[in-house]
């Protein structure tokens, strides 16, 4: 996709990959090159965990440094999000591990769900994917034109 002449990555689809016995995740092979240069993991909403590329975390961290200093919501989310945070590059079988802090946070056991979500990944405890899914689906169909106008 191109925007301003610069092109912007989407990531997009799900997989279900499986956690090995040392947390090593083998990533998607249609995130792989976007990734190879490197990546940054944090804790996500809604129990799961982000995974941006390296350059797509420093646009956002700009972002954050905008938050008022002085505003307890925005200290207190820079704080989770960075403190949980861990750089990393994939090894030569695409294959990244994910701490054990940030698999407790989300959860994660052996069978995970990784979906694209636009500018990041997700990666989610595949029970609780599915749970999320059950109770998010039928209000994603009536969501109405009002709530994100010009999208139909």
């Amino acid at each position: 996709m191109e925007l301003s002449g610069e092109e912007v990555r989407v990531f997009l689809g799900t997989a279900e990959p499986k956690l090995d016995d040392k947390g090593r995740l083998i990533l998607p092979s249609r995130y792989r090159e976007e990734l190879s240069n490197g990546l940054v993991l944090t804790r996500g909403q809604d129990r799961c965990l982000y995974m941006f590329t390296s350059q797509e975390f420093a646009n956002m961290y700009e972002e954050l440094r905008r938050a008022p200093i002085s505003s307890r919501q925005a200290r207190d989310f820079v704080r989770i999000m960075l403190s949980g945070a861990m750089d990393d590059k994939p090894d030569k079988q695409g294959r990244i591990t994910i701490p054990a802090l940030l698999r407790t946070y989300a959860g994660l056991k052996r069978d995970v769900t990784v979906i694209g979500a636009g500018s990041r990944i997700e990666i989610w405890d595949q029970a609780s994917w599915q749970k999320y899914l059950a109770e998010h689906e039928q209000a994603f169909s009536d969501t109405a034109e009002e709530v994100i106008p010009g999208l139909f």
